[in-house]
């Protein structure tokens, strides 16, 4: 038996035919009391991670000018190179920071060092593996109590990978790795549907999880407010979207895994997959923030090494794989090719930034941007260099972010020029004459302003003001 929609809250779902879809928040069946909740307490966190650093040619180099990752100038008054001029509508949503890393893997290969991204944890290069608690498990655990899911933990490659070749980027209080999700239609099922007995059967039969619950929509259409009814017509077409790119993604999880001459490996795979599959998972996060699924997200776009699925990604623009572009900077339009696949990186991150900002906040002032903070970003700069880390902080202008600014931190690396334009991979063992500020310090300063009381992270010894 159908249950009356009237009696429906944010947590629950619309029904038919055996299958329910999780709903977003909806004004019109809100209590005060959530609304005032909303309005304090409405923080979200999301993390991604792109291995294998960025470009960063030598400033006599002529790709400098364009290709270069980090921007040009400081402060207020900076411009984005052609690997992230995508990003220039965002401008004022966005904050670039450079002379940030973890001191305790500086001398680390970059390879090694995802591990560490998200907790600062002296993990090594070799010998006895410890891990910590990563920003995002220390957030949910706090978070958590709010939500269906205390977090969703996401990667290319899926599960957990090996020590210091982590495929997730999410550790818990033991510093154990929490295993990644990768199916894009697992966890399209787990965060929207519910299903009785005969829901697969139904499933089967069914061009889309979405054909019975259409009818019903539009059945309660009159009872929901104007703004409620155009919430969920636009949530109803984000679900759609999202299910065909799901539909379009199946064959990337059909992808060998190679483990020699991944070099020589033909694969029948268009431009399409991999870029349908990379939108799927920035959209599911989407939707899991506008259901309340969740609000902590980790996506780790890659392992580092080029190994697993993911060093495929970068056929979405046209090469072939996407760690080779990180050693072939001497090339003819090297610099080029390693900063269009960025480039690429960076307009789906805007695509998802945009979303959120498009998206008004039920019951609360602001969009869902303003709610949410996200952070983008590598362990490795020039060519798997354990330093200067590229970095993008994004949203959470409601919890006091300030952006439209390019930070520089530490001295005598202004130009990000030192280990820049490297051509071997010995240049991360050479010594640093320049000095860099812990990005633990950014971790706690995100950390305190989502709510978590806490006066230390890791290595930090202080906040970050400026951001």
């Amino acid at each position: 038996m159908k249950s009356s929609f009237s009696a429906l809250d944010r947590r629950q779902f619309l029904r038919g035919a055996g299958i329910a879809l999780a709903l977003p928040a909806l004004e019109t069946f809100a209590t005060k009391a959530y609304a005032a909740k909303s309005e304090n307490s409405m923080k979200r966190l999301a993390c991604f991670y792109m291995p294998d650093g960025v470009p960063m040619p030598r400033i006599d180099d002529p790709a400098y000018h364009d290709w270069s990752w980090f921007p040009h100038g400081e402060g207020k008054d900076f411009q984005f190179t052609k690997c992230m001029e995508t990003l220039e509508p965002l401008r004022d949503e966005v904050t670039v920071l450079s002379g940030l890393s973890h001191p305790s893997v500086r001398s680390v290969h970059g390879h090694s060092n995802a591990d560490q991204f998200l907790t600062g944890a002296p993990t090594g290069a070799s010998g006895d593996y410890k891990n910590s608690i990563s920003i995002d498990q220390l957030f949910a655990e706090q978070a958590g109590e709010h939500t269906r899911y205390s977090s969703l933990v996401m990667s290319t490659d899926g599960g957990v990978g090996s020590p210091r070749g982590t495929q997730t980027m999410s550790f818990d209080r033991n510093g154990r790795h929490i295993p990644a999700q990768h199916k894009p239609k697992n966890i399209f099922d787990m965060l929207f549907l519910k299903r009785d007995v005969d829901a697969a059967k139904h499933l089967a039969m069914s061009k889309s999880v979405l054909d019975d619950l259409i009818a019903d929509a539009r059945s309660i259409q009159k009872t929901l407010s104007k703004h409620d009814q155009r919430t969920l017509n636009e949530y109803l077409q984000s679900v759609r979207d999202t299910e065909v790119k799901v539909e379009k993604a199946k064959k990337w999880m059909s992808i060998p895994f190679p483990e020699v001459d991944a070099d020589h490996l033909q694969l029948e795979l268009s431009p399409e997959e991999p870029h349908a599959y990379l939108q799927a998972m920035f959209e599911l996060i989407y939707l899991a923030f506008k259901t309340d699924s969740t609000r902590v997200a980790t996506y780790q776009l890659g392992r580092e090494n080029g190994v697993g699925a993911s060093d495929y990604l970068a056929r979405a623009v046209g090469f072939n794989l996407t760690h080779q572009l990180t050693h072939n900077t001497k090339e003819p339009d090297g610099w080029k090719n390693f900063g269009t696949y960025c480039r690429y990186l960076n307009e789906e991150y805007g695509r998802f930034l945009q979303k959120l900002k498009d998206t008004p906040e039920a019951n609360t002032n602001g969009n869902m941007l303003d709610n949410t903070l996200v952070l983008f970003g590598s362990a490795s700069s020039a060519f798997h260099t354990s330093r200067n880390y590229p970095l993008l902080l994004s949203g959470g202008k409601n919890m006091g972010f300030k952006h439209g600014q390019y930070l520089k931190y530490g001295k005598g690396n202004e130009l990000n020029q030192v280990d820049a334009g490297a051509t071997t991979d010995k240049n991360w063992r050479s010594q640093m004459s320049y000095e860099e500020e812990p990005l633990s310090n950014l971790f706690l300063t995100m950390l305190q302003k989502l709510g978590v009381k806490t006066g230390k992270f890791a290595d930090s010894t202080r906040t970050l003001v400026e951001v």
